[in-house]
């Protein structure tokens, strides 16, 4: 595992890096509003795609590495995303294609950015439909907005709500709530899945 930080137009990011021995892409994953790169999804999610071949970046956004708990606004959450992107892209995964990821927040920030990131692929993981209680708040446009394909990995109780399966997206619900760590062996295997499906047609 090696820690980078990259330089971003709002302030550092951090980058926990772990590698595949040979690998086939490069896996972006963004944390929670409120949470760290140490949250059980994010834990099970890098293991399966170090398993599948794919190395990962844990990306800390720069009010997290500043000590800050409350979100910075969307513009600046997708403006330094881009920058570390970039960035790894051309130091760390030179000629590999990147798959944008994240939990809640961060799964949001990676379908904005896809485009503009030129990703291959979007993983979201406990994707936030909407606040609890607040159905007519919906975010399923972020979602609906991206054109490669996505894999969102959802808590049967998730008080954020549920999306829609869609043409490019597919849907696995699992035991639990937002925090996906009731069952991260179904965490892995879904990852690991899906991103080797994904994938095969690259190599």
């Amino acid at each position: 595992m090696t820690t980078t930080e990259v330089d971003t137009p709002h302030g550092a990011a951090r980058a926990e890096l772990h590698c595949a021995p040979e690998g086939r892409a490069a896996l972006l994953l963004g944390h929670g509003a409120g949470g760290g790169i140490d949250a059980p999804d994010l834990v099970a999610a890098t293991r399966a795609a170090c398993a599948a071949g794919v190395h990962v970046a844990l990306v800390e956004q720069p009010y997290r590495v500043a000590g800050r708990r409350a979100p910075a606004p969307a513009k600046q959450l997708d403006a330094a995303w881009l920058a570390v992107a970039e960035d790894l892209g051309e130091r760390w995964f030179a000629d590999l294609p990147l798959v944008f990821g994240g939990r809640s927040s961060g799964a949001r920030v990676a379908c904005r950015t896809a485009a503009d990131g030129l990703a291959v692929a979007v993983l979201c993981l406990a994707f936030p439909v909407h606040p609890p209680g607040k159905p007519e708040k919906s975010r399923q446009s972020e979602l609906d907005g991206v054109e490669v394909p996505t894999l969102v990995v959802q808590g049967e109780n998730d008080p954020f709500g549920r999306p829609e399966s869609a043409h490019h997206r597919e849907l696995v619900l699992l035991a639990g709530d937002h925090s996906l760590k009731a069952d991260a062996d179904g965490v892995s295997r879904a990852v690991g899945e899906w991103l080797a499906r994904i994938l095969r047609p690259l190599d």
